[in-house]
């Protein structure tokens, strides 16, 4: 029975042979990997991944999706919110670190990948399909207009790396966006620095992006008691991560 896509699972459905080739070359997914596919859909990279590497986890929201993939062999089916899933534990019982690689809903893509932020030092690389705006906004550089909170909050924790672009009509049915695959691989995290302390400071940073830092991030470690030279005379964009990496990491006094 043919499905039709789901507007309330974002559903868009990968359809070019040529993109799904290339995809594959990225990942390159070899037999014994541990390999995790969200929202695998109807399949189409699905079939050629476990063609190459015998066997792949799958999460899958959409219960008739799910139902279809469990008579496919060599999957192992999730059906859950891919938020609600633990994949620390999916590296625990596949004995090794996974390779994550996923279209994603364009629209809960951000709560996707912090999510997996979590579960950085058990995954060995991540390649995904995004809208390309937000591909643009994870590798931005600093003082261009796409680098924000999401490019440093990802790119402390991850080299990233664009790999190819999607039009739409490689898509069933086609969305409205351009989208495009990145690559993601961890870094060791930086010693001593408290994730949860970087995240509360860059936020403030970007709250007022046309601002400058004096206004936001000086009160910020005017209250924190932070004391580290560092130039408030400019605006959030402007400062790389390794700068915002320091300030975290910076004790009071």
């Amino acid at each position: 029975m043919k499905h039709t896509a789901r507007k309330r699972f974002g559903q868009h459905f990968l359809a070019d042979a040529g993109v799904i080739e290339s995809i594959l070359d990225a990942v390159d997914p070899r037999p014994g990997q541990a390999l995790v596919e969200i929202g695998p859909g109807l399949g189409a990279l699905t079939q050629p991944l476990r063609r190459r590497c015998g066997a792949l986890t799958v999460i899958e929201l959409d219960r008739d999706l799910a139902a279809r993939l469990r008579r496919e062999p060599g999957l192992t089916v999730v059906e859950a919110d891919v938020l609600e899933v633990d994949f620390a534990a999916l590296a625990a019982a596949a004995g090794q670190k996974l390779r994550v690689v996923g279209n994603l809903p364009y629209n809960i893509s951000t709560p996707i990948l912090f999510h997996l932020l979590g579960a950085a030092d058990r995954v060995v690389d991540q390649h995904f399909m995004l809208q390309k705006e937000v591909v643009d906004r994870m590798a931005a550089a600093p003082g261009s207009k796409d680098y924000g909170r999401l490019t440093v909050m990802l790119q402390w924790r991850y080299r990233i790396e664009p790999v190819l672009e999607v039009p739409p009509e490689a898509f069933e049915p086609p969305p409205r966006v351009h989208s495009a695959v990145v690559r993601m691989e961890p870094l060791p995290p930086p010693e001593g620095l408290d994730a949860a302390r970087l995240g509360a400071l860059v936020t403030v940073a970007f709250s007022q992006r046309r601002k400058l830092l004096r206004h936001t991030l000086g009160r910020w470690m005017e209250a924190e008691g932070v004391t580290l030279p560092f130039d408030l005379q400019r605006r959030a964009e402007e400062v790389p991560v390794a700068e915002y990496l320091a300030l975290a990491r910076a004790a009071p006094g």
